[in-house]
C-alpha cells in the first residue's frame, strides 16, 4: 500500500476554560491553524486536498453543522474541498490522522489536512424534547464533559462514572498511589515549563489574536493552562471526586480549548506540492475496556499496535501518552513496562500540564511527537477515551 507521510503541524495554543480563546467560536477556533497551513506552504495547490477530517468531542453548539467542513471554508479552502468530523470522543484527533492516512494507503486520497478542535469553554448547555404533549417538565445538560442523555440500560449494565470517577476506580484497581500521581503530575508541570522556557512548545503553535473594543489585539502566543507548583502544594489539595480518594485537580488534565491541524500526503503528493515529510504513518489501532476503568484504555490499544507492527516499547525512542489523569497515566505505563520518570515519556509535558481539549489532543500528541523524531527513530502516541476505549499511532522519521 501507499506510504503515508505527516508533512506539517501546527495548534494554536491551549486556553484555559473560560480563558483567553473563549470569545472564539468553535468554527473560528478550528480554522486557525487551517489557515497557518496555508501561509507556511505557498507550493501547495489547496485544491488538490481530498478531504479535511477533523476530531470533535462535543458538536452540540458552535461545533454542530459538520465543524471540518465549516472551519475550511472559514479558512479559505476552496469550495471543492470536502470535509468530515469524527467523533471517538478523546481521541477524535488521533482517529482523524488515521483515517486520513488509510484514505491514502487505500488509494482513495493522495493529500488530506486532518486535526481536531473542542472549545470546553463555549460548550452549551442542552435540553431534549419533550416526550409528552403539554410536558412540564425541563431537563438541561451541560455539554462541556461527560454524560448526558444516560441510557437506563447503560446505567444498568455498565455505570456512568466520571472521568475523575473513573481516575479513582484505575487507581484503586492498579494499587497507583497518591504520592506517585502527585509526582508525575510535577513531572509533567516541569518539562511543560522548560518547554516554555527554551522555545520547543513555540515551534508548533500559531499565535492567535483576540480583537479588542478599544486598543490594540491581544496576540495569544503559548498555552495558558501550565502552572508552577510544588509536590508539596499538589499534596494540599483536596480530592472531590471522592472521599478518601486520590484524585485532585492537580493530577487531573484540564477543561480547555484549542485547535491543530496537520497535512498528511503520500510521498507522490508531497514531492508534486513540495511538502517535506516529517514522520511516516506506521499504523494504527483501537481498543475497547470497562467503561468504569476507560483510563487503561491505552494498554490493550498499544499493545495491538505493537502486535500487528512487530515492535515492543523499547523500540520507541518517543512516547506521548495523554495524561487525562496522573492514574491512569501511571497505569498504562506500568503495564506496558515503562518506568514512571522515563524521559521517553512526555518530554514536553502532557495534558495535566498543557490542557486537554477533548477533540485537538489525539492530534496534537501525534504531531507534536513527529516534530521529536530523529533519524532512523520511532514514536508511540495513545491515549484513553471516555465509555471505554483507547487508541494508538505509531510513527518513524522519514
Amino acid at each position: 500500500m501507499t506510504e503515508v507521510y505527516i508533512c506539517d503541524y501546527i495548534r494554536t495554543p491551549i486556553g484555559r476554560f473560560g480563558g483567553s480563546l473563549s470569545s472564539i467560536r468553535t468554527d473560528d477556533l478550528a480554522a486557525i491553524p487551517l489557515r497557518a497551513l496555508i501561509a507556511r506552504n505557498p507550493g501547495v495547490d489547496w485544491a488538490a486536498v481530498d478531504d479535511v477530517v477533523m476530531g470533535c468531542a462535543n458538536q452540540a453548539g458552535e461545533d454542530n453543522r459538520n465543524v471540518a467542513r465549516m472551519a475550511a471554508l472559514l479558512a479559505g479552502l476552496p469550495q471543492t474541498v470536502s470535509g468530515t468530523t469524527i467523533n471517538r470522543l478523546c481521541g477524535s484527533g488521533m482517529d482523524a490522522i488515521l483515517l486520513a492516512a488509510r484514505q491514502i494507503k487505500a488509494g482513495e486520497a493522495d493529500l488530506i489536512i486532518a486535526g481536531g478542535v473542542e472549545s470546553m469553554s463555549r460548550a452549551p448547555f442542552v435540553m431534549p424534547k419533550a416526550e409528552t404533549a403539554f410536558s412540564r417538565t425541563a431537563e438541561i445538560h451541560d455539554s462541556t464533559i461527560g454524560w448526558r442523555f444516560i441510557n437506563p440500560l447503560m446505567q444498568q449494565q455498565y455505570g456512568t462514572d466520571s472521568m475523575p470517577e473513573t481516575a479513582e476506580n484505575v487507581a484503586e484497581d492498579c494499587a497507583i498511589s497518591r504520592a506517585d500521581q502527585d509526582a508525575f503530575a510535577l513531572r509533567s508541570q516541569a518539562k511543560a515549563s522548560a518547554a516554555q522556557t527554551n522555545g520547543r512548545l513555540a515551534q508548533e503553535i500559531t499565535p492567535v489574536s483576540i480583537p479588542q473594543r478599544k486598543g490594540d489585539p491581544i496576540v495569544i502566543t503559548q498555552d495558558e493552562h501550565p502552572r508552577a507548583t510544588t509536590i508539596e502544594a499538589l499534596g494540599k489539595l483536596g480530592t472531590p471526586f471522592r472521599k478518601g480518594g486520590s484524585v485532585t485537580a492537580g493530577n487531573a488534565s484540564g477543561v480547555n480549548d484549542g485547535a491543530t491541524a496537520l497535512i498528511i500526503a503520500s510521498a507522490a503528493a508531497a514531492h508534486k506540492h513540495g511538502l517535506t515529510p516529517i514522520a511516516r504513518i506506521l499504523g494504527g489501532a483501537t481498543a475497547g475496556v470497562a467503561p468504569r476503568v476507560m483510563g487503561l484504555g491505552p494498554i490493550p490499544a498499544s499493545q495491538k499496535l505493537m502486535a500487528r507492527l512487530g515492535f515492543t516499547p523499547s523500540d520507541f525512542a518517543v512516547i506521548e501518552l495523554n495524561e487525562a489523569f496522573a492514574s491512569q497515566g501511571l497505569a498504562t505505563l506500568r503495564a506496558l513496562g515503562i518506568a514512571d520518570d522515563d524521559p521517553r515519556v512526555n518530554p514536553n509535558g502532557g495534558a495535566i500540564a498543557l490542557g486537554h481539549p477533548l477533540g485537538m489532543t489525539g492530534a496534537r500528541i501525534t504531531g507534536t511527537a513527529a516534530l521529536q523524531l530523529q533519524p532512523g527513530q520511532r514514536a508511540l502516541a495513545t491515549m484513553c477515551i471516555g465509555v471505554g476505549q483507547g487508541i494508538a499511532i505509531a510513527l518513524e522519521r522519514a
